[in-house]
């Protein structure tokens, strides 16, 4: 079974080929770049160079964040056009996931923090059990300084992914109680290929998304509604 998997949920933007067996190709941009712009050529790319044909792939995935509310949109739009255009299903996976899969296999807990503005994070805290990456929290968007607070009260080596860790970094350092690590800086971004891999067992599993119906995980209100909400309490 071969997969199409893209990201456009944070600064950066990526995509990728890939099956049970192999990675066939992966294309990352991480420099501003107008996701709008960029995300089809990109796809348009990666599937020339390693010559496969968008009408031969068995599926795709998408993430649906949490992230930015702009490049989520722009990627649920592309999954939804491929995903119609070639009568192909589609699955959507958490980013916070696709973060803490880019530390497989890591003792401890793996906490993803992606930055959410104003000194907060979103975030999620996981395991590996048996192999299987096991999410242990809730989603979450929280402050930094009280998600230390709760990972003070874990006996557990903690190692932080995502592109709020240079933002935080000294921060956790003078802070976590923990025994710390923190990832390379080229795990630090949601790679396709970790979107793909969990992506293709729900496929597998026929966890499909409704091409109708699905909409993108926000985890909190946009500005536009809490502009409104904050007008309609004063008047």
């Amino acid at each position: 079974m071969k997969i199409l998997s893209l990201d456009s949920s944070t600064e950066s933007a990526t995509c990728a080929v890939l099956s049970e067996e192999k990675l066939y190709g992966e294309i990352t941009f991480n420099y501003k770049k107008q996701h709008s712009i960029v995300l089809m050529p990109m796809i348009d790319n990666l599937l020339k160079n390693v010559n496969i044909d968008i009408n031969s792939l068995d599926g795709f995935v998408v993430c649906k964040g949490p992230g930015s509310f702009t490049g989520l949109r722009i990627g649920a739009a592309v999954i939804k056009g491929l995903s119609q255009g070639t009568g192909k299903p589609f699955v959507s996976v958490s980013s916070l996931d696709s973060l803490a899969y880019n530390l497989a296999y890591t003792e401890g807990i793996i906490c993803p923090i992606l930055n959410a503005l104003r000194g907060n994070v979103y975030t999620a805290l996981y395991k590996f059990e048996n192999s299987d990456l096991k999410r242990t929290s809730e989603y979450m968007i929280i402050s930094m300084e009280d998600l230390i607070k709760k990972l003070n009260k874990m006996n557990h080596q903690v190692s932080f992914v995502g592109d709020a860790v240079n933002m935080f970094k000294g921060y956790i350092l003078q802070n976590a109680a923990n025994k710390i690590s923190f990832a390379p800086i080229n795990l630090n971004i949601v790679r396709a290929s970790s979107l793909g891999e969990i992506g293709l067992k729900l496929i597998q599993d026929n966890k499909c998304d409704n091409l109708y119906t699905f909409a993108p995980f926000y985890l909190r209100k946009s500005q536009a509604e809490r502009e409104y909400e904050k007008k309609a309490k004063m008047q």
